[in-house]
């Protein structure tokens, strides 16, 4: 059985634009779910995010994971790292980056479940973790 690439634009291109401020939903891309008779979880990590602090401008680095159950669509994952990429030099809160992506990957997945958690490094001697869910 073969998967539907059709609507995939950034897999397997070699004129991949890397944009590193204004994270939208509109990077990410989707293909359909073949499985939708069954619910089964996904489970996503990217260790190398960074962002930076709206107010000082420092960087905050942190590993986010993301964890959901499909329904009709799956995230496509170069997509998800060019969404992840956008955010290098977008200033924002820890709170406000979890979820912003909860918002936008549900925006695109309209999945069954999702968790979205953001383990921040340590910075001024506080680490802070923060997890966002969404259920139908």
């Amino acid at each position: 059985m073969k998967d539907d690439v059709s609507g995939l634009t950034q897999l397997g291109s070699r004129k991949t634009e890397y944009k590193y401020e204004g994270p939208s939903f509109d990077i990410l891309e989707t293909f359909p779910n073949k499985y939708q008779e069954r619910e089964y979880f996904v489970n996503l990590e990217f260790g190398e995010f960074t962002s930076v602090c709206p107010k000082t401008g420092q960087p905050d680095f942190a590993t986010i994971r993301i964890s959901y159950v499909p329904d009709k669509l799956c995230v496509e994952t170069k997509s998800l790292k060019l969404y992840f990429f956008a955010f290098r030099s977008h200033g924002s809160f820890m709170e406000t980056i979890v979820n912003t992506i909860l918002e936008d990957f549900v925006k695109v997945c309209n999945p069954i479940r999702c968790d979205v958690v953001g383990e921040f490094a340590s910075r001024g001697g506080i680490s802070l973790v923060v997890q966002a869910s969404h259920e139908k």
